[in-house]
């Protein structure tokens, strides 16, 4: 014989679900503060970092880039350029300032921005301080 369902019956499912759901809630914040990576750069952060990040937004690089997976696909990834750059911020400064005013004829290339050799160090070091962030993994290669 069938059970009718009752009010009672759909309160108490609803109740039921409501707390059960709410301790899953809490086990997973648990969890996720447990696996937290550790912040072992935050001392990389100086005045030179926050110019090349103001830079970065200035210029709106992530108009193009993305950084850490956040930005447009149109160009290169730039979590780990310091790396694939062979670790100097040289290169990338050299890279940036050796741009052409008028790109490159029949492909997409970066424009030049025409930076001071302050702004290039300071978005050298932007970078260096981006690829030196646990990032559990990302990007997935040295490629970007």
């Amino acid at each position: 014989m069938a059970q009718a369902f009752t009010k009672a019956m759909a309160r108490n499912i609803f109740y039921g679900g409501t707390g059960f759901f709410f301790l899953v809630l809490l086990a997973l914040t648990f969890q996720t503060h447990q696996e937290w990576p550790e912040l072992d750069n935050r001392q990389a952060i100086n005045d030179v970092v926050t110019l090349g990040k103001q830079v970065w937004e200035d210029n709106n690089c992530v108009g193009c880039h993305s950084l850490l997976g956040e930005g447009a696909y149109f160009a290169p990834e730039l979590g780990n350029v310091y790396l694939r750059f062979g670790e100097s911020t040289d290169a990338i400064k050299g890279f940036i300032a050796s741009r052409p005013v008028e790109g490159i004829p029949g492909r997409r290339s970066m424009p030049q921005f025409n930076l001071s050799e302050e702004e290039l160090t300071a978005i050298a070091e932007f970078l260096k301080y981006v690829a030196g962030i646990n990032t559990a993994g990302w990007p997935p290669n040295i490629k970007g």
